[in-house]
């Protein structure tokens, strides 16, 4: 997954009902780009370099991982919808919305489409005073000043007022922090880590990622799984046990959303897939006696996904130790899963069916996940 970048945004308009547009410009970006981090008040200011009605301005960040060109387009593309077209003649004019990058972390960037630091940015009150609101720890990425500093040299006199307006950020919508612990799952190549990823950046949640890589008896198990199964599923069994106590003892379990792409009781689910009976019987009542001693999760969301999409997901991954998964085998954890959730009524379950989505590309898909998971 490529690296999420935290991005700094700056909404104006100063035509028509100005707080309305800048409310949809953040309702569009919210649907069809990221999440809204943060979202400053609203300061009134006159317009600077041209003569015009007041603008209204916020900033806003979000946090992306796609390219800083494909953001600036989509933008342009949310400022079309909204009424405007930029001209191409370098002159200041009214406008329904005005949409820019500020900054993208310490990115430096200069092409026809975007330039990052926006070269104006240090100039204006109006986009200064709102981002410090927001983050006032940014250091400029070419000067290095800092925000309170260059809002302290700007030359710009230009009035500016906090107005008592506000904005509805649509993340609030969406109440994932009405759980403290949530563990996401699935079979294999459902996209269990690639959730859990964009859960904890999109709501600050503290993330434990299982450690399968470092099992050594993995590949061996594919390769032989009669001869392996017992001595793996006893390895991952003692390997999760030890990394949820260690990485839960750190955590603030009462301020901390925690989101995890695993859960404990998958080793009891793959060790009745994969031992014998006998073999079973004393993995379980190893596995209970650990079980005790757990933090458990207050949601279990599984992500149901059809076979043919779990094997090409899996291929697309490449790891070679994993071209042994038979859809026979993926059928059975599958069945697992599903026997396990009937014999556990007690648990607080979410099954979603994941077949038609491509939460990864497709960004209506994964707010529809998230939807499922809150209400």
């Amino acid at each position: 997954m490529k690296e999420y970048r935290k991005i700094h945004i700056s909404i104006g308009s100063n035509l028509g009902d100005k707080l309305k547009n800048i409310e949809k410009a953040i309702e569009l970006i919210h649907l069809r780009i990221a999440i809204i981090q943060s979202i400053s008040s609203i300061y009134k200011t006159e317009a600077v370099g041209f003569t015009g009605n007041d603008f209204l301005n916020v900033c806003i960040s979000i946090f992306s991982n796609d390219l800083p060109t494909d953001i600036m387009q989509s933008l342009l593309d949310i400022e079309k919808d909204l009424g405007r077209l930029r001209n191409n003649k370098n002159k200041f004019e009214s406008r329904e919305i005005d949409i820019d990058i500020l900054l993208v972390e310490d990115l430096i960037l200069n092409t026809s489409l975007l330039k990052v630091p926006h070269p104006k940015m240090h100039e204006r009150k109006f986009v200064l005073t709102p981002l410090f609101e927001i983050d006032p720890k940014i250091n400029h990425p070419i000067t290095k000043a800092s925000i309170s500093d260059m809002l302290k040299n700007s030359n710009d006199a230009s009035r500016i007022n906090k107005t008592n307006d506000k904005i509805y950020n649509p993340k609030d919508k969406i109440k994932i922090n009405q759980f403290k612990y949530i563990a996401i799952e699935g079979n294999i190549g459902a996209g269990k880590t690639s959730l859990a990823k964009k859960i904890a950046i999109d709501f600050n949640s503290k993330l434990i990622l299982e450690r399968f890589a470092d099992n050594p008896f993995l590949p061996k198990f594919y390769k032989d799984p009669e001869r392996y199964a017992f001595t793996l599923e006893m390895s991952f069994l003692s390997e999760r046990y030890q990394q949820i106590s260690e990485d839960l003892s750190q955590l603030n379990l009462f301020n901390e959303l925690i989101v995890s792409d695993y859960d404990i009781h998958k080793s009891l689910i793959f060790s009745k897939v994969n031992l014998n009976q006998d073999e079973f019987s004393l993995y379980r009542k190893l596995f209970y006696d650990i079980y005790q001693q757990t933090l458990k999760p207050d949601l279990f969301v599984f992500l149901n996904q059809e076979i043919p999409r779990l094997k090409k997901n899996i291929n697309n991954r490449g790891r070679d130790y994993e071209n042994e998964i038979t859809d026979e085998y993926l059928s059975k954890i599958n069945s697992g899963y599903f026997e396990f959730f009937k014999s556990r009524p007690d648990m607080n379950f979410k099954i979603i069916d994941i077949s038609n989505f491509d939460f990864v590309e497709n960004r209506l898909d994964y707010l529809t996940i998230l939807n499922s998971i809150s209400n």
